[in-house]
């Protein structure tokens, strides 16, 4: 069985939330979101609310979150709010904004969690 959850519109960048991403594939759902919980980068604390989220989820719907493994994690560019910052005389500097959108797939199945 496979669960998908994602989170659109995430107000950081995806070259920031990449890194981290990579990690997980393989993990197990606890040990996904212990990892996030004592990761110091900005984007672990976005995985790991959305693992958290799924977690939730799982034990709502009366399935053991325990049995599951992180399978895939797909970090996708979001639109970019594009701004303008005051320079000297007169003059704008552009500043993107960007968003991204985490998607995580869990699997019971421990042999296609890993890669």
């Amino acid at each position: 069985m496979k669960i998908n959850a994602s989170a659109r519109f995430v107000r950081i960048s995806p070259s920031k939330v990449r890194p981290f991403a990579r990690l997980l594939t393989g993990k197990s759902l606890k040990e996904a979101v212990s990892a996030a919980g004592f990761s110091s980068q900005k984007g672990a604390f976005f995985v790991g609310k959305l693992l958290k989220s799924m977690a939730a989820n799982l034990t709502s719907n009366e399935l053991k979150s325990n049995d599951f493994y992180v399978e895939k994690v797909a970090v996708e560019q979001g639109p970019t709010a594009k701004r303008f910052w005051p320079r000297s005389r007169g003059m704008a500097r552009p500043v993107a904004k960007r968003t991204c959108h985490i998607r995580i797939v869990l699997t019971d199945n421990k042999e296609t969690g890993k890669e």
